[in-house]
């Protein structure tokens, strides 16, 4: 399970991404909470603005920032963007702290984080490839995910009782301390051992990558399906604070559910990691429990019972979101990884600000519960449309030991196109040689 832990470096990266996940969790639950109780009168259309202002610009800026992520040293580029990162968040507390801060001003500093972020997210999850080998990256990309929830399951309920103990303001300030931690690390790893990077000699830009997810009918699936529990699934803040405050619970209460979605969040992050590849099939499955306890969580009569149905939301979110992430990193080629690994990070964060004022508009006229059962057919949908692929691309089949067994075939030969030079792909294959697309001679 923690076998990517034999590498320095990644033991270096991990302990550093752990504290600065935690501050950031914590700031995530602190600016939530001012824009909804501080800033506006429990306006949660302001909350989904805020949201997507912060995850819009990965959308705006994805043919940017996989180029950057493609052409410069990632861990350049890590460095640059935590250090933003701290010069924003010490901004937004001192102006909360001195009482100036208005939902104009917030919004523009969400716009701040997003652009940051929008550059820092595809190098961070490349950068996972460059510390360790191929076969490591599933494995990584799983306990990158489980240090994401385990400070999740830490930050927003110290968050919480932060800003009702010092006020929110001084959260933004102790987050911006955790980024030092990240810079330390970046700063303190054995840069030798990194793996070199093949330069990609091609014109395309992120035209290349986008021709390469296109080609191949298994990613565009995956992105659809992270596009529809991005949009409308994962917004959480709007759904846990538009409940919290129904439940009449206070901040400390927001970010104690926030840390009980984080607990089922871990589990499924370390359980992936067990798991020796990813697979489209339990995407599939993933999609289709969240659905269902989306709705199941919607009906929940009580503060306890809510708070115990996330526990099943966070293991269905992070199951699939682990697995597709592993999947794209291990069967992309490593000269497009930087941008097919943009344009992903584009539908994830992206589609925040589709879905989130959609779902605070909901929330507002209809209540939150509504907003829940919205996320939780978006759920069902990308269920269904994975199964639909998975029956039509023809992987399904009979066991031949067994007549009433089926089986899902994972070697079934895709098409992935450049220059109308077709190569077949598969997943076995895949799993320690990387996809890449021939050219003509």
């Amino acid at each position: 399970m923690f076998r990517s832990f034999s590498n320095i470096n990644y033991r270096i990266w991990f302990a550093g991404a752990l504290v600065s996940n935690i501050g950031g969790w914590m700031q995530a639950t602190a600016q939530d909470w001012v824009v909804l109780t501080e800033l506006t009168d429990n306006d949660a259309t302001a909350m989904g603005v805020t949201m997507a202002l912060q995850f819009g610009p990965p959308l705006v800026l994805v043919s940017l920032t996989g180029w950057v992520a493609d052409r410069f040293e990632r861990r350049r580029i890590l460095l640059a963007t935590q250090a933003s990162l701290l010069l924003l968040a010490v901004a937004a507390g001192v102006l909360l702290l001195t009482g100036v801060m208005t939902l104009p001003m917030m919004f523009g500093f969400a716009l701040g984080f997003g652009v940051v972020n929008a550059f820092d997210a595809p190098a961070r999850q490349a950068f996972v490839s460059d510390m360790v080998s191929t076969v490591e990256t599933s494995n990584a990309v799983a306990l990158n995910s489980a240090s994401f929830n385990l400070a999740r399951m830490i930050g927003p309920a110290v968050g919480g009782l932060l800003i009702v103990a010092i006020g929110s303001g001084w959260v933004f300030v102790v987050n911006a301390a955790t980024f030092l931690a990240m810079m330390f690390a970046l700063l303190m790893m054995r840069t030798g051992l990194l793996a070199p990077r093949p330069k990609n000699r091609s014109r395309g830009g992120l035209a290349a990558g986008f021709r390469y997810v296109w080609g191949r009918s298994d990613l565009r699936v995956v992105f659809v399906m992270v596009f529809l529990i991005g949009a409308f699934g994962m917004n959480f803040p709007i759904f846990a604070s538009t409940m919290a405050i129904e439940f009449d619970s206070g901040a400390d209460g927001y970010g104690v559910l926030s840390s009980i979605l984080a607990i089922g969040s871990l589990v499924g992050a370390l359980l992936a990691a067990r798991r020796d590849r990813a697979r489209v099939r339990v995407m599939i499955a993933a999609a289709g429990g969240f659905g269902v306890a989306a709705f199941v969580s919607s009906a929940m009569p009580s503060y306890i019972s809510y708070a115990v149905t996330l526990m099943f939301i966070g293991f269905m979110i992070v199951t699939l979101l682990t697995t597709a992430n592993g999947y794209v990193q291990i069967t992309t080629d490593a000269a497009l990884r930087g941008r097919v690994l943009a344009l992903y990070m584009a539908v994830i964060m992206g589609s925040t600000p589709v879905g989130a004022p959609i779902a605070g508009w909901v929330a507002d006229v209809f209540g939150p519960r509504a907003a829940i059962m919205l996320g939780g057919a978006a759920g069902l949908v990308a269920c269904l449309i994975g199964t639909i692929w998975v029956l039509s691309s023809g992987r399904l089949h009979r066991r031949t030991e067994s007549r009433f067994l089926l089986t899902l075939d994972e070697t079934r030969p895709l098409a992935v196109v450049d220059e109308a030079d077709p190569v077949e792909f598969s997943d076995e294959a895949a799993q320690t040689t990387p996809i890449r697309t021939a050219r003509k001679e």
